[in-house]
């Protein structure tokens, strides 16, 4: 099959994108600047454009019988006011855009579009699935919004799966980017009490997930990637500093985090215990579900 990316050369969009073409599908990245694509690899092809500007790109997308629209701009910054409406624009943008750009008959066409599991908004210990309603804090309502941006490409007849990532876990970027480095400065440990739940996913489960989700015709909506074994945050400092052999018992103070992030903040001193039940009803079978095996494939293969 033929892939289009939007988001393809970040963290997440090379591993899939790789995972891609280890399947023998092709795959084509949207990105700005073509110089500047460090991945290069058979089966891989960069288009240039702006996925948030309508453009001469939007012609290429019908000739692509899977679309993964991976771009928005990072959640990971103090939210201000004018930083909101770029987590927002770059998202609801993008979608509509690739939503236009679909063909009248799209029923070829299987769109996955990112998502997250903030969707929920904060809770406590209940477990929350797909059938779980949104919250009503500043990221469940972008993640809201740009589902329901994503969900018009029903009207054309694609077949959207909505993916809600958990916080992804793999090599050389991404969460444990930025926690691994002060745990071997002995900094690391939990954030604020270290009991709101970490909803996660081991990079390669969710390039797995993909590929299967893709091979299953019959589903389509909301689809939670994310382990089926959540931790809380104590247990995930726990486990990073036994894999690393440094302690894990320095408190990052809650009112601290505040202060610094802001309003961000509280995504990390809240969280949610999120279950993929849908994948788990389809009967995917994920390769790393605990942390403790997760994070010695991360960091010590």
């Amino acid at each position: 099959m033929k892939v289009f990316m939007t988001g393809g050369t970040g963290f997440v969009g090379t591993s899939l994108a790789k995972r891609f073409i280890s399947e023998g599908h092709s795959v084509t990245i949207l990105t700005h600047d073509n110089a500047s694509a460090t991945l290069k690899m058979d089966g891989l092809d960069y288009l240039e454009g702006n996925p948030t500007v309508a453009g001469n790109w939007q012609t290429k997308v019908p000739a692509y019988d899977v679309i993964v629209n991976l771009a928005g701009a990072s959640i990971f910054s103090r939210w201000t006011d004018r930083q909101k409406n770029i987590l927002l624009s770059s998202r609801i943008l993008t979608t509509r855009n690739l939503v236009d750009a679909l063909p009248k008959d799209a029923g070829y066409i299987t769109f996955f579009s990112t998502s997250a599991v903030g969707y929920y908004g904060f809770h406590q210990d209940e477990e929350l699935t797909e059938a779980s309603p949104a919250g009503a804090d500043f990221l469940a309502r972008l993640a809201d919004d740009w589902e329901r941006e994503a969900l018009k490409a029903q009207q054309k007849g694609a077949r959207v799966i909505i993916t809600r990532f958990g916080i992804v876990l793999g090599k050389n970027g991404g969460a444990l980017g930025q926690m691994i480095p002060l745990f071997k400065f002995f900094l690391g440990g939990p954030l604020g009490s270290g009991r709101q739940w970490f909803s996660w996913i081991h990079m390669r489960d969710l390039a797995e997930a993909f590929i299967f989700l893709l091979a299953k015709k019959d589903i389509s909506g909301p689809v939670n990637i994310c382990s089926p074994q959540p931790v809380r945050n104590l247990e995930l400092g726990h486990a990073i500093g036994r894999v690393l052999h440094r302690p894990s018992f320095l408190p990052a103070p809650g009112f601290m985090i505040k202060l610094i992030l802001g309003e961000f903040g509280s995504v990390l001193l809240e969280g949610q215990r999120v279950i993929p039940k849908r994948l788990l009803d389809a009967g995917y079978k994920f390769t790393h579900p605990g942390i403790d095996q997760a994070l010695k494939d991360i960091i010590v293969t």
